[in-house]
C-alpha cells in the first residue's frame, strides 16, 4: 500500500511539472506585460520597407550601410540601398524611383541642399518617412542623424584663432570646402565664420570648393602657400580631402609652420595624420556610432504612429578632438578592409 501510495505521488509530481512547463510565461498562460511590449514592436516594425541612398559608397557610407543591414534584418525590415557614386542627378532618379516604390522609410544623405528638396518633400506627403544623415537638404525630413556643421565650423575657427590670431602669427587662413552646395560646407563655412569674424588678424585668403576631393585639395592649398608663405593655417571640411591639403604643406618643407585642420568622420587615416604631424588636430565625429543613431531614428519613426511631415527629430552627433594617439579611440577602421 505504502509502495503504490509513493507511486502516485511521484507519478502526480511529474504529471504537474509537465503541465508547468508546457505553460507559457504569465498568468493562465497568457504573455505578461513584457511580452505584449515586445510584440506590440514586431507588429509595427516587421515587413516594413526601408530605401538607403548615400552620396556614394565611401568608408562612412559603407560603415553605415553595414549598421542598417545588420540590425534592419535582425528586426525582419526589408533594406534596399542605390548608389548614385557622387552623382546628384543619379541621386535624383534614385530618389524618384524609391518614392514610387513606396517604401515606408526614405533615408538619404544629401550632397546637396537643392538637388533632392522637392522629391523629398513628395516622399513625405505620400506617407513616407524621411531620414536625412548629415548633410540635410532644404526640406526638413522626420528625422536629422548626424552633425551640427555650425557648431564644427564654431570650434575649429576657435582653435585656429587661438593659435593664429592676436598677433601668433600672420592670421592668414586658407579654408578648403567640399562641394559648394551641400550642408557640410554651406554650413561649417557659416559656423568658422561667425568666429573669424570676431578677430580682426584673422584674414581668409582663400575658401574654395574641391568637391571632397583630395587631388583638387592638393592643388588649392599650393595655391595658397605659394601666393602666401606667411599662411598660418589650412582648415579642410573633410579629413580624407584635406589628406591632400596636408601633402601640400609638406611638399612646401612647411610642416609644423602651417598648421592643419580637419573635420573628420573618424577614419582611421585621419587619426594617423594627427599622429604623424601632418594634421594639427582633427576634430571627429565619429560616424561608426552614426550608424546606430540612423536604426534607431527609423525604429522610432516606424513606432510613433506619426504622420509623415508632422515631425522633425534631431539626432545629434558628437564631436572629440583628436591631438595625438591617446585619442586613437575617436577613429574607426575601415569595415570594408
Amino acid at each position: 500500500m505504502r509502495s503504490k501510495l509513493m507511486q502516485g505521488l511521484v507519478l502526480g509530481m511529474a504529471l504537474a511539472a509537465t503541465v508547468i512547463a508546457a505553460a507559457p510565461a504569465g498568468a493562465e498562460g497568457k504573455p505578461n506585460i513584457r511580452e505584449k511590449w515586445r510584440m506590440g514592436f514586431d507588429e509595427k516594425i516587421k515587413g516594413k520597407k526601408v530605401a538607403w541612398v548615400p552620396v556614394w559608397m565611401g568608408v562612412l557610407e559603407s560603415e553605415w550601410t553595414a549598421v542598417m543591414k545588420d540590425q534592419f534584418s535582425r528586426y525582419g525590415i526589408e533594406f534596399a540601398m542605390r548608389d548614385p557614386n557622387f552623382n546628384n542627378d543619379v541621386a535624383l532618379q534614385a530618389v524618384t524611383a524609391l518614392i514610387n516604390e513606396k517604401p515606408d522609410v526614405l533615408i538619404v544623405q544629401n550632397n546637396s541642399t537643392t538637388a533632392l528638396a522637392s522629391e523629398l518633400k513628395r516622399a513625405m506627403e505620400q506617407g513616407i518617412y524621411v531620414v536625412q544623415v548629415n548633410m540635410a537638404s532644404n526640406t526638413v525630413g522626420d528625422a536629422y542623424v548626424g552633425v551640427d556643421w555650425v557648431d564644427i565650423g564654431r570650434q575649429i575657427a576657435t582653435e585656429i584663432v587661438h593659435d593664429c590670431g592676436g598677433g601668433k602669427g600672420s592670421g592668414k587662413v586658407a579654408m578648403i570646402q567640399g562641394e559648394a552646395t551641400a550642408a557640410g560646407s554651406v554650413d561649417q563655412l557659416k559656423g568658422a565664420m561667425e568666429v573669424f569674424s570676431t578677430d580682426p588678424s584673422i584674414k581668409v585668403v582663400m575658401s574654395q570648393p574641391a568637391s571632397w576631393d583630395a587631388n583638387k585639395a592638393n592643388q588649392l592649398a599650393t595655391t595658397a602657400i605659394q601666393q602666401n608663405p606667411d599662411l598660418c593655417a589650412v582648415y579642410g571640411f573633410w579629413g580624407p580631402m584635406t589628406a591632400g591639403a596636408a601633402q601640400a604643406v609638406k611638399n612646401a618643407g612647411m610642416e609644423g609652420k602651417i598648421r592643419v585642420y580637419a573635420s573628420s568622420d573618424g577614419q582611421r587615416g585621419d587619426c594617423n595624420l594627427v599622429e604623424q604631424g601632418l594634421f594639427s588636430r582633427a576634430l571627429s565625429y565619429r560616424a561608426d556610432i552614426q550608424g546606430q543613431a540612423i536604426v534607431n531614428a527609423v525604429l522610432g519613426l516606424l513606432q510613433s504612429g506619426d504622420a509623415p511631415g508632422s515631425k522633425n527629430l534631431f539626432y545629434f552627433s558628437n564631436q572629440y578632438w583628436v591631438n595625438g594617439p591617446q585619442d586613437a579611440k575617436f577613429c574607426y577602421d575601415d569595415p570594408t578592409k
